[in-house]
C-alpha cells in the first residue's frame, strides 16, 4: 500500500511515519498493492488530529479523529478504520462478486442488510442556501434537501462537526 503524508500546522516527523506505516500494516491485509492511503496530521489548540484516508478502486474508507496525543488518535484511527472495513466486507464482497478484499484476510460473521424504517416525500421549493439552513435548524436535522433559487440546481446543506454549515451542490 502507497502512504502519503501531509501535515497541517505540523511538521510530520520521522517517527509519526514510521507509526503510522507499522499501524497501517494491521489493515493492509485487506487490500492488494493497488490501494493507497493519504494520512493528514494537523494540530488545532490543544488537539492533535489523525487522518487516515484509504483509496482502492471505488471504495474509499476514512476516519479522522482528535485527541491530545497525536500517536492515540493514530491508534483510535486505525481501530474506525478496521471496523469499517470488516463491517463492509462481506457485503462488499457480495456485490462486487470478484474478490473486493484480499481472499481470507480474515474471517467475519455475516452481517444483516440495511433496514430502512421511515420514508418521507416533502415538496421541494426553490429557496437560497440561508433558507435552507434555517429550515434545516427549525426542524432539527443534520442536513437538508433544497432547490437552489439562483441556479435551480438541487444542493444539500448540513452541519459540519465543528458547528459551520456545508454546501454541496448536485450537478
Amino acid at each position: 500500500m502507497n502512504i502519503k503524508f501531509t501535515g497541517r500546522k505540523i511538521d510530520v516527523t520521522q517517527g509519526l511515519k514510521d507509526y503510522s506505516e507499522k499501524r497501517l500494516q494491521r489493515i493492509e491485509k485487506f487490500f492488494p498493492e493497488s490501494a493507497y492511503a493519504t494520512v493528514t496530521f494537523s494540530v488545532q489548540k490543544d488537539n492533535h488530529i489523525a487522518e487516515i484516508t484509504i483509496y482502492h478502486e471505488s471504495m474509499i474508507f476514512r476516519a479522522e479523529i482528535s485527541n491530545d496525543d497525536m500517536y492515540a488518535a493514530i491508534d483510535k484511527a486505525i481501530d474506525v478504520l478496521e471496523r469499517q472495513i470488516r463491517k463492509q466486507k462481506t457485503r462488499l464482497e457480495k456485490k462486487l462478486k470478484t474478490g473486493a478484499f484480499v481472499a481470507d484476510a480474515v474471517e467475519i460473521e455475516e452481517e444483516a442488510e440495511f433496514k430502512i424504517v421511515k420514508s418521507k416525500k416533502y415538496e421541494n421549493k426553490p429557496m437560497s442556501a440561508e433558507e435552507a439552513i434555517l429550515q434545516m435548524n427549525l426542524l432539527g436535522h443534520a442536513f437538508y434537501i433544497f432547490n437552489n433559487a439562483e441556479t435551480n440546481d438541487k444542493c444539500v446543506v448540513y452541519k459540519r462537526k465543528d458547528g459551520n454549515y456545508g454546501l454541496i451542490e448536485l450537478e
